[in-house]
C-alpha cells in the first residue's frame, strides 16, 4: 500500500506503508489512512526523526555476506534513506508560516 504525504509548501512523497510506518512511529503518529502535522509540530519531528536515525545507523554489511543458497545478500535499505526526504519536508514546510501543514494519505491504515 502507498502512503502520499502532501506539503503546503513542498512537493509530494510516496512511501510504501512498511517504510512510512517506522517513521510515523518515531515521531509518535498513529499509521492511520489519514493524518497531520502541524507548523507547531514540525521542527521538533524533524529533530526526533534525526535522531533515531543516529540511533538506527549501523555498520555497512559486508559485500560478501551471502545467504543460506549461497546468493550475495540484497543491500538494505537504511532508515536514514527513507527518512531524509521526510525530513526535508518537515524542516522546509515549517518555516511556510503559521497556516503550513502536511497531511498523509493511504487507502487504508497500516
Amino acid at each position: 500500500m502507498l502512503v502520499r504525504f502532501l506539503s503546503s509548501e513542498t512537493g509530494e512523497i510516496l512511501m510504501f506503508a512498511e517504510a512510512a510506518r517506522p517513521l510515523l512511529q518515531a515521531l509518535g503518529k498513529a499509521t492511520t489512512a489519514r493524518g497531520t502535522f502541524t507548523q507547531a509540530e514540525m521542527a521538533s519531528a524533524a529533530q526526533t526523526l534525526r535522531e533515531a536515525v543516529k540511533q538506527a545507523e549501523a555498520p555497512p554489511p559486508d559485500e560478501d555476506e551471502r545467504d543460506e543458497t549461497g546468493k550475495k545478500k540484497e543491500p538494505v535499505v537504511a532508515m536514514s534513506q527513507r527518512a531524509w526526504p521526510m525530513i526535508d519536508m518537515l524542516e522546509r514546510t515549517s518555516k511556510g508560516g503559521p497556516k503550513a501543514n502536511i497531511v498523509w494519505e493511504a487507502s487504508a491504515d497500516f
